[in-house]
């Protein structure tokens, strides 16, 4: 599949760019289009080219989330989760190299779980996030259950969640949910820079705090320490190591190589 239809991917200086493209349905997901993010993700970790991933939204959306369309009442939508969501929550986490999402307008639903998945996560001014699943009668999916309570805590995921209210961007920094909030005509241009930035650092290390933070969310202190030695015990024996000790001491600009 080198032609994607409802997305578009390319990458560039080491940072692949995903970006949702269906913007006359505010970037709806049906399963035409989670079928090519799972591909342009398994292309990111199989061809091992680029060094970040940077998503984002065509036109004035982020993601409107699922695709009620295309969905209707009596069918599996379990199912749904299963070949499609959960497969692409998997990957994101799993990812090899960082992961910036940069959320141009809402990010509702489904929607708003993918963009929450960043590793670093860029929003521009006016959009908002929002879990609307409570008015279709469905429960957060795509990992949201997971995520959010992670980043904002119980009380307000589940408010969140059970009133279904818009969160601006500007509460959505407060609360910890994205990085930064940046203008609108400025956010395609920093998250680019931010994305070519990571693209240039030490990607193993990028890997190991990726999966050093899950780990420390569900692990005991002394669980944790260990998993550290371990981490950095892989960490010191990459190239990108010794060129940052010689940079160091050769008091010049480092240039890592992702090795």
């Amino acid at each position: 599949m080198n032609e994607y239809k409802y997305i578009s991917f390319q990458e560039e200086g080491g940072v692949a760019r995903l970006v949702l493209n269906r913007p006359e349905a505010l970037n709806a997901l049906h399963a035409d289009t989670l079928a090519e993010i799972i591909h342009a993700l398994d292309r990111v970790r199989d061809e091992a080219s680029a060094r970040a991933l940077l998503m984002t939204g065509a036109g004035r959306a982020f993601s409107s989330g699922a695709d009620l369309m295309t969905a209707g009442s009596g069918k599996d939508i379990g199912s749904k989760l299963e070949d499609y969501y959960n497969p692409i929550l998997e990957r994101l986490f799993a990812l090899p190299v960082p992961f910036i999402t940069a959320v141009n307008g809402p990010a509702v639903g489904a929607g708003c779980a993918l963009a929450l998945a960043g590793d670093i996560v860029l929003a521009a001014r006016t959009a908002y996030f929002l879990q609307a699943f409570i008015h279709i009668g469905l429960i957060p999916d795509a990992g949201t259950t997971w995520v959010l309570p992670r980043q904002i805590g119980r009380a307000r995921a589940q408010a969140m969640m059970m009133l279904g209210e818009r969160i601006p961007a500007e509460t959505a920094a407060q609360w910890g949910m994205v990085y930064k909030v940046v203008d609108d005509d400025v956010l395609a241009a920093e998250s680019q820079a931010l994305a070519t930035q990571l693209a240039k650092g030490p990607t193993h290390a990028y890997a190991l705090i990726r999966q050093g933070i899950r780990f420390s969310l569900d692990h005991t202190l002394t669980e944790t320490l260990a998993a550290e030695r371990d981490s950095q015990r892989l960490a010191g024996l990459t190239q990108d190591f010794a060129e940052g000790v010689a940079a160091f001491r050769q008091k010049r600009p480092v240039a890592f190589t992702g090795r």
